[in-house]
């Protein structure tokens, strides 16, 4: 009795022209990523870090991640979510979670620095299938995504190269790279609305990549999609992106390896600052910037700081830190479950947060509190003195500035901001 043969895909992962990793996609729906021999052994101080768990783990390089259907979550979270998963799947008449078969269609279109590439049937290394019997490597037939952009909820998001002044949508013709958020077909003022929030966080000192409100016939290559009657795009510069090339980076669903959906459970504020505390390389300073945003989640009652939101960047390609702040919206108007995205010395409820809860959040996480409470006091000394005037001048639709002012008054006495 012949011993049955099962066939094999494979995709190379690298990072900055290294060889990291080959995940192999079995008949059976099961993938495998195995590192490359060659990248574990390279000394530490000259190999690249794939995953801030490298750091963490001393173990991570030399386990296989198994995963039947999905991809492993640090590769699984950098494809998209929600209706373009759906629409990217049909397109290549799979089902939506053979994430095997969207990751090599968008391989050379992730986010960050790390690109997946089909090997050649005949080309899997050996390592990458020492843990099965017996196998038949077959050839994938990739069609490469012509189109980078992703859609979170109902608002479209692109990515964009900005030259002579236009937003050139889906294509890389300069370092100078913009994600581009069009209007909400069903929430209204969202980019106004993030805007907004961006420029108030900046005023406080929090780091922020270079904003701007954008027309919308600003923009070339604009698919044609429905848009509601509103001026403006958001754009945010990507900070993955630069004239010297790609920049590495990885949300802390990948870090924790969670998948998409459980981006709002599972990990905790104490969880993330404490992974964050521990491996960053500018542990003091990333940590009271955390702390920043922290207070300006509750201060903005921006309620979508989930895991997928907070990301570390690795400007070197080694040294960790966290990455500027992104994705901060003022979301009671859109939304009724009025609460942070995580939950916080054991509360998720805005309205009751206190210095106290910022005290206990940095003792469970075994932070130095003396380091991190005078930014906070900072940060509310800021908020007040300048918030109210600011707003006023700032694009934010009228309701929604009511909406906001009213969420201040409601705010505890330590962090109450008066009209």
């Amino acid at each position: 009795m012949s011993k049955q043969i099962e066939q094999v895909e494979g995709l190379n992962i690298s990072l900055h022209g290294v060889n990291i990793a080959v995940i192999a996609h079995y008949a059976g729906g099961k993938n495998i990523l195995s590192f490359n021999p060659e990248f574990v052994a390279t000394p530490e101080s000259e190999r690249p870090v794939f995953s801030l768990r490298q750091i963490i783990d001393p173990n991570y390089l030399f386990k296989l991640q198994i995963r039947t259907e999905k991809i492993p979550p640090v590769l699984s979270n950098l494809l998209p979510e929600g209706i373009l998963r759906d629409l990217t799947a049909k397109s290549l008449n799979c089902h939506p979670n053979n994430e095997f078969s969207i990751l090599a269609y968008l391989g050379l279109n992730l986010p960050g620095a790390i690109i997946a590439t089909p090997i050649k049937a005949g080309d899997l290394p050996l390592w990458a299938l020492e843990h099965r019997l017996s196998t038949e490597p077959v050839q994938i037939e990739v069609r490469h995504a012509n189109t980078k952009f992703s859609l979170a909820g109902v608002q479209m998001k692109f990515s964009s190269s900005h030259l002579d002044g236009r937003y050139h949508i889906d294509q890389e013709l300069t370092g100078d790279m913009w994600i581009i958020k069009t209007p909400s077909t069903v929430h209204k003022g969202v980019p106004v609305n993030e805007y907004t929030c961006m420029r108030l966080a900046e005023s406080v000192g929090v780091s922020v990549p270079a904003i701007r409100l954008i027309k919308l016939d600003e923009l070339d290559g604009l698919p044609n999609i429905r848009l509601p009657d509103e001026e403006f795009a958001y754009g945010i510069q990507r900070f993955d992106r630069s004239a010297e090339g790609r920049i590495h980076t990885e949300d802390f669903a990948q870090v924790f390896g969670l998948y998409p959906s459980d981006k709002y459970q599972k990990v905790n504020c104490e969880l993330l600052a404490s992974a964050l505390y521990r491996a960053s390389h500018e542990r003091l300073h990333d940590i009271q910037e955390m702390a920043r945003r922290l207070l300006l989640n509750i201060l903005l009652g921006n309620g979508d700081a989930h895991l997928k939101n907070w990301t570390m960047i690795y400007p070197d390609g080694r040294t960790p830190r966290l990455s500027p702040l992104y994705d901060v919206v003022f979301t009671i108007p859109y939304i009724t479950d009025d609460k942070l995205a995580l939950n916080m010395s054991g509360s998720k409820q805005w309205y009751e947060m206190t210095l106290a809860h910022f005290e206990r959040w940095t003792k469970d996480a075994k932070l130095p509190w003396p380091a991190i409470k005078p930014h906070l006091l900072e940060t509310i000394k800021i908020a007040r003195a300048t918030w109210p005037e600011m707003l006023n001048t700032l694009p934010m639709q009228d309701e929604h500035k009511e909406a906001l002012r009213t969420h201040w008054q409601k705010l505890q006495a330590d962090f109450r901001i008066y009209k």
